[in-house]
């Protein structure tokens, strides 16, 4: 393991509370300025110190025994430090004296704790999901390397501080990726995982006391993007030159008449495609993201993209309804669309699914329980959300149209000379 630490060894003697004649003897581990002192449990007196040499001044008996053990103790600190490095574990004054005693409890470290959690989240977290952490991991060891010059560091050793200057870092360090630097809420979510690992420390008691008790998240309210009627019936209707182009165009109006995440539409098999009680296609399926069961009527549209591609190679080898496209790029294209069709507006492949909520479903009359079950959500109060973006649509029209009524209309030059 690669280290700038500093490492040192000294002996020092303090004098005794109840004897200032007599003085305790101690080896003072140092590392990067981080002291730790440990008790050799010998006593010298103070007259017989030479703080220069680090060694009792004697030649009696008893004082060649202590130096011995001096110098026994040092060059077995020198060995602690140099197991530490080889076995890439933390390295701390604590970390040392720890090996040093021979003590059994080994304080877990942070690292430690997240790649547990991550391991242990690998058959449960969707792979989208656990990337994310994998990502918190990445930026939580960059900030260990900078601000500790460490490659790790112990749970029992982080506290409100450590938190608040870790949040700081997310929001001014270079990000990981450049060109998709990590927003207000982006650091936020970042926080939030760190926190949800934290908490399962304490909860297992591998840390006494919980760091993130005073801690609050504060993300911002963004503003929900949706397409219009009419934006989206450009997006349907426009021409374009690239079949790969389509193809993401055509996955984007599928999830817009569906609903569907990205991880979930991507699942869809055959099976997942069935005949309803009312004699049409319907599509039944489960979400990725809370396992809660969707039963979808399949409007007119979305069948169509699925009969255009049932046939394509590499739909019919992978045993899915659609072809695939990775999220990231799905989501360069869907914009890249969105501006040829002059959309001026922040669009991404989950605009689809709002856009279904609201300009698909809602604005068309279906009621809010019937667009919650379909999309799949736990609560009634997390669609209610997109009621509320409607009726405020619905405002703002309405508030353009009383303006125009209520404008005064000039009388024409005819009506003028009749009123004379």
């Amino acid at each position: 393991m690669k280290t700038t630490q500093t490492f040192g060894v000294r002996i020092i003697a303090l004098p005794k509370k109840s004897n200032s004649n007599e003085a305790f003897i101690y080896a003072r581990v140092t590392i990067s300025k981080k002291v730790i002192d440990i008790s050799l449990k010998r006593t010298t007196l103070c007259s017989l110190w030479d703080s220069k040499r680090e060694r009792v001044n004697s030649k009696a008996p008893e004082a060649k025994n202590i130096n011995k053990f001096i110098d026994d103790t040092r060059y077995r600190l020198m060995e602690c430090y140099q197991q530490l490095l080889l076995e890439h574990k933390v390295i701390s004054p604590h970390a040392i004296k720890t090996l040093y005693l021979g003590e059994t409890k080994i304080d877990n470290t942070l690292l430690g704790l997240i790649d547990y959690h991550n391991t242990n989240m690998k058959t449960i977290l969707s792979w989208g999901t656990l990337k994310n952490y994998f990502t918190t991991r990445k930026y939580v060891h960059l900030f260990l390397t900078k601000k500790y010059k460490n490659a790790d560091i112990f749970l029992s050793s982080l506290n409100y501080q450590f938190i608040t200057e870790f949040e700081f870092f997310l929001r001014t360090c270079e990000p990981l990726d450049k060109s998709n630097p990590p927003t207000n809420n982006g650091v936020m979510k970042h926080m939030e995982r760190l926190r949800k690992m934290v908490t399962l420390a304490y909860k297992m008691e591998w840390i006494p006391k919980d760091p993130f008790a005073q801690y609050k998240l504060r993300f911002k309210r963004k503003e929900m993007s949706f397409l219009t009627a009419d934006e989206l019936s450009k997006i349907e209707s426009i021409e374009l030159s690239k079949k790969i182009v389509t193809r993401a165009r055509d996955l984007f109006v599928f999830s817009c008449y569906t609903g569907l995440a990205f991880v979930d539409m991507d699942n869809l098999r055959s099976n997942n495609l069935c005949i309803g009680i009312d004699g049409e296609y319907w599509i039944k399926t489960n979400r990725q993201k809370t396992d809660i069961s969707v039963n979808l009527p399949l409007l007119p549209k979305a069948y169509v993209i699925i009969e255009k591609y049932k046939d394509e190679p590499r739909v019919y080898h992978r045993q899915r309804l659609l072809p695939f496209m990775s999220n990231q790029r799905l989501n360069k294209y869907i914009k890249d669309i969105a501006g040829l069709c002059g959309i001026n507006k922040e669009v991404s492949f989950h605009t689809a699914r709002h856009t279904f909520a609201t300009t698909v479903t809602l604005t068309n009359g279906v009621p809010v329980e019937t667009v919650s079950k379909m999309l799949g959500h736990t609560k009634l109060s997390t669609t209610q959300i997109y009621v509320h973006v409607v009726k405020q649509k619905i405002s703002e029209d309405m508030k353009v149209l009383r303006q125009k009524l209520s404008e005064p209309k000039l009388q024409s030059p005819l009506t003028m000379i009749s009123n004379q």
